[in-house]
């Protein structure tokens, strides 16, 4: 969950950029023109009346778990460009000399015995020389780093155990590290290795440096509806996957897909996300206000539904600029996603219009995704056509724009406002105490790929 609280953009600095690599018409307006909007569609016409504005009935067979509330904010950490550098600092700096990052910690310390008889450790916070800050969120920062004795560039997400603990989040970051150990998808940012220290847990993850489809969508306005298509099945695809193996994103936006060097979608962050059975419904409210679905505004419960509205809402802003329930306040937008009607923009064709209202049923259980043939309903639907799966899967399909990206150690689709700050830690306040140290077995290494354990 890496929010940053950067606004401003340096325009002068990104449209020479994107003059030469037009997706579409430049950017629209905040209101689309009149004679290319306000076909409003009823979903009364087409899916019946709406659910009424009171908690739901729920099948005496489903739990429904209640979590602290997380509302996640719209992030701003990648959306300008700076210059190619490759300046770094020895760890010896980042840790400000103090003793907290070390593995062994002192004696009495409640969570000494978990992190010393933690016999799985091979990686720690030495093995990475720290090369930038790229992002900053309310419990974690996240770094470019660089693996001592390779050439390989992760990006490192520390987190803050005493923010932790007084978010009541622990349950969030343990699912974030567990989801990630069970994840193995071509357009899902992988987890490479976790471990924790007295103060900290440490995530070390791909580093994808293309920029996030906010920072695309913010230089082109919007997508061309053939490469809007082709993000939306790179996004189907991984969140197929996520759901086949019992897990649910509950936030997916614009900041949350990053684009890799190749052009590819690489679905990021769980900080929220929930494992789940086809029996359980979770009763939270999380996710960032503009794509979470209605059953989760009204708190009825929700499932993997939520997911494929926040695709449809990720669909509508590609191809109009804008997601299509904002403005107002946190109160005004809830009412806007629970009771407004859609407007579909006339340029775009008949079967995104289809796809479009499928996705966007206000009623969960009809909303296109959730019946029986789960994902199948959408990858089999006519605005997907033209897609040959298989091959998308296999990244054989060449997107049509690529990132300008100078190397694997670019940062030039990063923010300065946080590749600028010094890559050091900040003091916590104080070491959390626990009875028992609730992140017991974080660490974690991904095996390698089982061809490299073949004999030649």
């Amino acid at each position: 969950m890496v929010a940053s609280q950067c606004l401003q953009m340096n325009g002068n600095a990104i449209g020479k950029t994107a003059q030469n690599q037009l997706l579409l018409p430049m950017g629209p307006p905040d209101v689309l023109p009149v004679d290319h909007v306000d076909l409003e569609f009823d979903f009364s016409d087409v899916f019946g009346v709406a659910p009424p504005q009171v908690p739901s009935t729920l099948n005496t067979n489903d739990l429904v778990y209640d979590e602290p509330e997380v509302i996640c904010s719209r992030s701003h950490s990648l959306v300008g460009p700076t210059t190619f550098t490759s300046q770094s600092m020895k760890l010896s700096k980042l840790t400000l000399h103090e003793t907290e990052y070390d593995l062994v910690v002192d004696a009495d310390d409640d969570t000494a015995g978990d992190l010393l008889n933690d016999q799985s450790i091979s990686v720690g916070l030495e093995d990475f020389e720290v090369l930038k800050v790229v992002g900053q969120g309310a419990f974690a920062k996240v770094y470019q780093v660089k693996k001592h004795g390779s050439s390989e560039i992760f990006a490192m997400k520390v987190m803050r155990k005493d923010r932790i603990f007084e978010k009541d989040h622990a349950e969030y970051m343990k699912a974030e590290r567990d989801i990630l150990t069970k994840v193995n998808h071509p357009f899902i940012v992988q987890l490479k290795y976790s471990f924790q220290t007295k103060y900290r847990l440490f995530l070390v993850l791909d580093f994808v440096n293309g920029g996030h489809l906010f920072f695309q969508l913010y230089r082109q306005g919007l997508f061309r509806e053939e490469l809007a298509r082709f993000y939306t099945a790179e996004i189907v695809s991984a969140v197929s996957h996520l759901h086949a193996n019992g897990i649910m994103h509950r936030d997916l936006k614009p900041e949350n897909i990053l684009l890799d060097a190749e052009g590819h979608v690489m679905l990021t962050d769980f900080g929220v996300a929930k494992q789940f059975d086809e029996s359980t419904r979770s009763n939270s409210m999380c996710g960032t206000l503009e794509y979470m679905s209605p059953e989760i505004v009204q708190g009825r419960g929700h499932d993997k539904a939520a997911d494929w509205w926040s695709v449809g809402i990720l669909m509508y802003e590609m191809l109009t600029g804008k997601p299509p329930f904002r403005g107002g306040n946190r109160q005004k937008i809830q009412q806007k996603i629970v009771k407004d009607k859609i407007k579909l923009p006339a340029f775009l064709s008949s079967e995104a219009h289809s796809l479009l209202k499928g996705l966007l049923q206000k009623e969960s259980s009809r909303r296109l995704g959730s019946g029986a043939g789960g994902s199948n309903e959408i990858k089999s639907h006519g605005w997907f056509k033209s897609i040959n799966w298989q091959k998308l899967e296999g990244r054989d399909i060449k997107p049509s724009f690529i990132p300008q990206v100078a190397g694997k150690q670019c940062i030039a689709n990063f923010e300065e406002c946080w590749t600028s700050l010094p890559p050091v830690l900040d003091s916590p306040a104080a070491s959390p105490k626990c009875n028992e140290n609730p992140f017991k077995g974080f660490t974690y290494v991904r095996p390698a790929a089982p061809f490299l354990h073949m004999n030649q």
